[in-house]
């Protein structure tokens, strides 16, 4: 269970199931499961025959997941980035668009990488990618184009748990405030795999913006979230029963920011409310 994302049902969408659309996926899903609820912390109901299946994309084989959707007020649009694998090719990023929130019609096209997190800036659409690179657009939907600069770039770490010459990101999320971006993500080969947090200056050519040192915004602290297994450095690919977080959503509400994530790997979703400002003090 992984790449949560939730939206507040907007009510040009009639008799909805909820107050809030949770979208997440499974590592190796055939189709984007869907939760509801009336309150963001819950209870969350899972709603059986989920959304988008992998045979309504064409995109795709093998697989599809990580769902990163936003409302388009304006068309009364639900649009749906998501990731699936191709034939010969690496996973990649394309988007499914739907009146309701639940019936999505997926595009033909490619848009770029696999875990697209998209925001606009400035009269532009911009993402962060699988590799930690920066794309832009005019458009949500074409011409995306790769930056040269790799935003958030692999590290070396020497410590207790060895050295890994190759800690680079997984997932990440986005929220602005201004000109600032503030990047939440999460590393494999990290001990313990735990959500952390960068920010980016965007002024001026966004070929040039450059992502602050990380620092940690939660790790593993209770069982739900696995502190009773061992740490040890993450794995690329699927894992359950490990001391790790993962999967880190920004939803903001009424005032009121959340951060949902993976725990003991991708046992489960979580929800924990957050401070954008305390973290920008």
């Amino acid at each position: 269970m992984n790449g949560p994302s939730v939206i507040r049902v907007p009510d040009w969408i009639k008799s909805p199931l909820g107050n809030y659309y949770l979208y997440f996926a499974h590592h190796d899903g055939k189709f984007i499961r869907l939760a509801y609820a009336d309150a963001v912390t819950g209870p969350w109901t899972v709603y059986e025959p989920g959304t988008l299946k992998l045979e309504e994309s064409p995109a795709f084989i093998g697989h599809i997941a990580s769902p990163d959707v936003h409302i388009d007020h304006a068309s009364r649009q639900i649009r749906m980035y998501y990731h699936g694998s191709r034939d010969g090719e690496n996973q990649k990023t394309s988007l499914a668009t739907s009146k309701d929130g639940i019936h999505f019609t997926a595009s033909q096209s490619v848009l770029g990488q696999a875990y697209f997190r998209v925001f606009s800036h400035r009269s532009a659409f911009y993402a962060i990618d699988t590799h930690g690179f920066l794309n832009r657009s005019q458009h949500h939907d074409k011409e995306w184009v790769i930056g040269e600069n790799q935003l958030i770039a692999p590290v070396t770490i020497d410590d207790q748990y060895g050295k890994r010459d190759d800690v680079r990101i997984r997932h990440s999320a986005v929220v602005k405030r201004g000109n600032t971006l503030l990047v939440f993500y999460t590393r494999k080969a990290d001990a313990p795999e735990r959500i952390l947090l960068s920010t980016v200056s965007m002024i001026g050519d966004w070929n040039q913006w450059t992502a602050s040192e990380p620092v940690e915004i939660l790790r593993p602290t209770a069982e739900y979230e696995g502190i009773q297994f061992p740490i040890k450095p993450s794995k690329k690919g699927g894992s359950i029963k490990v001391q790790q977080l993962r999967d880190p959503a920004i939803f903001e509400d009424a005032g009121q920011s959340y951060l949902l994530y993976s725990i003991a790997g991708e046992m489960g979703l979580a929800v924990a409310e957050l401070s954008i400002k305390k973290l920008q003090d």
